[in-house]
């Protein structure tokens, strides 16, 4: 239970940025997930047992691939020393060490219905006790004399920025909904709770790409859920029954998004499309589409230089031309998963992180896992615009995809052999 709670913790203080301690080179978070991963390696090799093989085998190919791919572009960089910044890319080398321990940790030693699933609920325990924190701050209840929870009109809590919580909010909320799925009575209760919470957080950190996430998640909740009801044996509800269950989710966490700004505009259907973007005319929405745009015709030219090989761990964006601003430190990303990881990894790298999570969805499909599946699709749409690749709540997501897709259909081939 200790590793299950330290575990949870590490991963829901991973976006508490703002409360680091200067001198210290880890986050309260990833100090969390070091002392787990102490505890799990212990237990590993105390207990000589691995509880998910395949899930495990997937992520060490993974891995393995992935390093050798960066190796490899890291070496091509070194004849390229003016697009790299040491500091940069030590702090990727880490992160990605992290989360790849994280991960073949997690697949190593949780049992799906047992330490796992003890570890989501603390998860969902811990998150709903720190959005309460974060709100608090948010709306001046509480104060930490480090923390301002808000970047200009958007809600960041205690991350650095909007955009980190608001990955974790695209990762918590369809999490959230396969716990209220799995789920009886109490358990069910907070799960949805919890939901319905960060679904609104995400929704006041008014990041245009978690509304298209979750946007587009609700239509394909729907589509997986009617194939559940409509053709497992175990569901005996009527149609009727099932197609108001699926009205219920679609349009819960709907009318709570756009609530307010029915309320305010409720005559004006343009200042209604206005509002839905994170400023009121668009124009902060038009500005980051063309930078981001422009980052990305930079990540292509730098990948298709280094031979679609990559130039290993870091950004690696000299001087991209949608930056003018002379403050901004030079490398930097392309704040997009695929361009980047073709910027480090090339081609290689980009089809390792496709193959991923393409099969992760497969298997998640076919298990009848439609929250989880719903999770992965909504982070394939996140990783479009952000860089997803270092936050270990979402290789936790990936690793529990990975884990309980492979253990259902495990079981589901146990009894057609029995």
């Amino acid at each position: 239970m200790i590793g299950s709670a330290l575990l949870a913790l590490g991963l829901v203080l991973g976006t508490a940025s703002q409360l680091r301690l200067p001198s210290f080179p880890l986050g309260i978070g990833e100090a969390c997930l070091v002392l787990w991963l102490g505890l799990a390696s212990l237990h590993l090799l105390v207990g000589s047992r691995i509880y998910n093989p395949q899930a495990l085998l997937w992520l060490v190919a993974f891995w393995g691939c992935f390093v050798l791919i960066q190796s490899f572009g890291g070496f091509l960089a070194l004849l390229r020393p003016e697009i790299v910044d040491p500091e940069l890319v030590v702090h990727d080398i880490f992160a990605y060490l992290l989360v790849a321990a994280l991960t073949c940790l997690v697949a190593a030693t949780l049992r799906p219905e047992d330490t796992l699933r003890q570890s989501l609920w603390f998860l969902i325990g811990f998150w709903i006790v720190a959005v309460a924190v974060q709100l608090a701050l948010g709306w001046g209840y509480l104060s930490i004399s480090s923390v301002d929870p808000w970047y200009w009109d958007r809600f960041r809590g205690w991350s650095e920025n909007p955009n980190q919580l608001a990955i974790y909010c695209a990762v918590l909320t369809p999490l959230s909904l396969h716990m209220a799925l799995t789920a009886k009575r109490f358990g069910r209760i907070v799960a949805v709770f919890s939901c319905i919470v960060t679904f609104v957080v995400g929704r006041l950190t008014k990041s245009d790409t978690f509304l298209i996430s979750m946007s587009l998640s609700i239509p394909l909740l729907i589509a997986l859920r009617l194939r559940s009801w409509l053709t497992s044996p175990e569901h005996r509800w009527s149609l009727r029954f099932a197609a108001a269950a699926i009205v219920v989710v679609a349009i819960i966490p709907l009318s709570l998004s756009l609530l307010p700004y029915g309320v305010a505009t409720a005559n004006d259907v343009e200042g209604l499309a206005a509002g839905m973007m994170k400023d009121r005319g668009g124009e902060a929405t038009k500005a980051t589409a063309n930078l981001r745009l422009s980052l990305w015709q930079d990540a292509l030219h730098a990948g298709l230089e280094s031979g679609s090989l990559g130039l290993g761990p870091g950004p690696h964006l000299e001087k991209p031309s949608g930056i003018t601003d002379k403050g901004v430190a030079l490398p930097v990303e392309a704040h997009s998963t695929l361009l980047d990881v073709f910027t480090q990894g090339g081609l290689p790298g980009v089809i390792a992180i496709v193959s991923l999570l393409v099969g992760t969805f497969a298997l998640l499909l076919r298990a009848r896992l439609d929250a989880l599946a719903v999770l992965i699709f909504a982070l394939a749409v996140f990783s479009i615009s952000h860089f997803i690749l270092r936050h270990p709540t979402v290789w936790f997501a990936v690793t529990l995809g990975l884990i309980l897709g492979s253990d259902r259909r495990s079981l589901a081939h146990a009894r057609v052999g029995s």
